[in-house]
């Protein structure tokens, strides 16, 4: 569910900024940072103390 809301924060900010006058690939590589971000909290989020089985 983060990677969704993530993902979707991303798209948000892509739009406003773009709107807003930045160049659309500016903004993208923002939309990309959030992805990442999302992504490598979901995959260290396994290695935590207390989540492994």
């Amino acid at each position: 569910m983060g990677l969704v809301l993530a993902t979707t924060a991303g798209v948000i900010v892509w739009i406003v900024l773009w709107s807003l006058g930045a160049k659309s690939l500016d903004a993208f590589w923002l939309t990309l940072l959030f992805m990442v971000l999302g992504v490598g909290g979901r995959v260290l989020s396994g290695y935590l103390p207390g989540r492994q089985e």
